[in-house]
C-alpha cells in the first residue's frame, strides 16, 4: 500500500471528481491521503473530507503565499487540531519566491504553527522555497524538532536535507523528482534514507511524468515511488511499504 502524504483533494480541480480519484488510488493501491488546509477560512471542508472518507486524513493550518487572510493563534490552530482525523499541523513555513518586502508577518506566522504543532502533539507540515536558510533558523529557534513533521515537495540541496532529517523530519518528495531537469533532486533523493522519506503528490500540481502538466491526483504517487525505487536501486514494493509505515508511525497511527 502506498500513502500520498500530500494533497489538495478540496481545491476544485479535483472536489468534483471524488468517485474517479478514489477509484484511481485503490487501482494503484493508494490506500491513505492526507488533504491539506492553506486557509483557516476552508479548514472545514478540508476536515469534512476527511470525516466522510475513512481513507482520507487532515490538516490544520495557513499557507506562506496568503496574505491579509485570518491569522490563527497558537489556541487556534491547537483547539482545531483537536480532532481524531486532524493529524497535523500545516502547510507552513517560508516563500520568498512568489512574495518580496518585508516578510516578517510570514516569520511569524510559522513560529506560530511550530508553537502549535510542539503543544498539540501534532507534526508539522512545511513548506520552504528559496527560503531554506531562514526556514531551518526558525525551525532550531522554536524547538521544531519537538513536534517533528515533513519536508513537503522537497527541492532543496542535500544539506537543507541533512539539517531536516537531524531535527528528526521527513523528507517527502513530490513528482518533480521524475521530471527530465531534476536531476539535482534526484541525487538527493538517493541519499536520503528511506527510513525517514515520504512520498506524496501535491496534487492538483506537479503530476509525474508521464502526465505532467495534467491534474495531478493522489493515485499518481505510484509513478513517485517507481523513480525512488529506481534511483535506490529496490523494488517498489520496499519503498512502498517503507513509506507507508514511516507515515503511520509519524502520525501516531500505527
Amino acid at each position: 500500500m502506498l500513502v500520498d502524504s500530500h494533497c489538495h483533494l478540496d481545491f476544485p480541480e479535483l472536489a468534483g471528481n471524488l468517485d474517479a480519484i478514489f477509484a484511481l488510488m485503490r487501482e494503484n493501491q493508494v490506500g491513505r491521503a492526507l488533504c491539506i488546509s492553506v486557509r483557516i477560512e476552508d479548514f472545514p471542508r478540508v476536515r469534512a473530507l476527511a470525516e466522510a472518507h475513512p481513507q482520507l486524513y487532515a490538516s490544520v493550518g495557513v499557507h506562506p503565499d496568503y496574505e491579509d487572510i485570518h491569522e490563527p493563534t497558537v489556541a487556534e490552530l491547537v483547539q482545531l487540531a483537536d480532532h481524531p482525523k486532524v493529524i497535523a499541523i500545516g502547510e507552513t513555513g517560508l516563500d520568498y519566491y512568489r512574495l518580496k518586502g518585508g516578510l516578517e508577518w510570514q516569520r511569524d506566522r510559522f513560529r506560530t504553527h511550530i508553537r502549535a504543532a510542539r503543544e498539540s502533539g501534532k507534526p508539522l507540515v512545511i513548506h520552504t522555497r528559496s527560503a531554506a536558510e531562514d526556514t531551518l533558523r526558525l525551525m532550531r529557534e522554536e524547538n521544531a524538532s519537538q513536534a517533528k513533521g515533513i519536508m513537503h515537495c522537497f527541492t532543496e540541496t542535500w544539506e537543507v536535507a541533512r539539517a531536516a532529517l537531524d531535527m528528526g523530519f521527513y523528507i517527502s518528495f513530490s513528482g518533480i523528482v521524475t521530471f527530465k531537469n531534476a536531476q539535482a533532486l534526484r541525487e538527493v533523493a538517493r541519499q536520503v534514507p528511506l527510513e525517514q522519506m515520504l512520498v506524496e503528490t501535491d496534487s492538483p500540481y506537479l503530476a509525474p511524468t508521464p502526465f505532467r502538466g495534467k491534474t495531478n491526483q493522489p493515485g499518481y504517487v505510484k509513478y513517485v515511488a517507481e523513480e525512488i525505487a529506481r534511483l535506490k536501486d529496490v523494488p517498489v514494493t520496499e519503498v512502498s511499504g517503507k513509506t507507508t509505515e514511516n507515515f503511520m508511525r509519524l502520525f501516531k497511527l500505527l
